[in-house]
């Protein structure tokens, strides 16, 4: 049985059996300065936070979740959850350490995405997504194709042995800058679709003129 049949099995058995799935040795995360803000592009924001909804697809299986994910240079947050709101997965990661939680146990790492593919078998690429969500491309990515707006339509990372599909399906406005609401992150034994229903800016606010510290 594959990495992921195994892993969703296990998933939605212990849902099946107690009906919810507590994160007793998840760590309520700090609270930071940052707050919304309005940018004119999302490379402005100093950290964002988006909801919205994953679909992760192999050859043999696939699952669908709702997606919360808080992300800055120097820390991300991730949580899946189910359409009726039970926690299945959450992921912490900095640069140098990352902490998964899934099924009542907790995994660690010194890399979230070795992580990710030891413990579900998902070689998700989660240090590039940060810039794909937000319609961006990396260094090294190559854009294929722009659309009329001059925006990124499709672009190609060759970062790893079997390259990265990137296709931007269609835009939105959300904290003042353009993002895509669906985009769809491929290869050939792994789909990602994402639907950002929401997306925050978040920067330390600004302090006018008069105002108190």
């Amino acid at each position: 049985m594959n990495n992921l049949k195994r892993f969703t099995n296990s998933i939605f058995c212990c849902l099946a059996l107690s009906g919810l799935l507590f994160l007793g040795g998840c760590q309520t995360l700090p609270q930071t300065e940052l707050s919304p803000i309005s940018v004119s592009s999302a490379k402005q924001a100093q950290a964002w936070e988006l909801q919205g909804k994953l679909a992760i697809k192999t050859p043999e299986d696939k699952l669908s979740a709702n997606l919360y994910w808080r992300h800055s240079d120097n820390h991300d947050e991730l949580t899946l959850t189910t359409m009726l709101g039970t926690t299945i997965l959450t992921l912490e990661a900095t640069p140098n350490s990352a902490h998964l939680h899934v099924d009542g146990k907790d995994y660690r790492d010194t890399n979230a995405q070795a992580l990710l593919k030891r413990v579900s078998g998902w070689s998700i690429p989660i240090a590039d997504l940060p810039l794909w969500i937000t319609g961006q491309a990396g260094k090294t990515d190559i854009v294929e194709a722009f659309d009329e707006q001059g925006r990124p339509k499709q672009l190609t990372s060759n970062q790893t042995h079997l390259p990265w599909s990137v296709n931007f399906l269609s835009w939105q406005t959300q904290s003042g800058a353009a993002v895509p609401y669906q985009l769809k992150v491929e290869r050939s034994d792994l789909q990602l679709k994402f639907q950002l229903n929401q997306w925050q800016a978040l920067g330390k606010p600004t302090v006018m003129l008069g105002d108190k510290p």
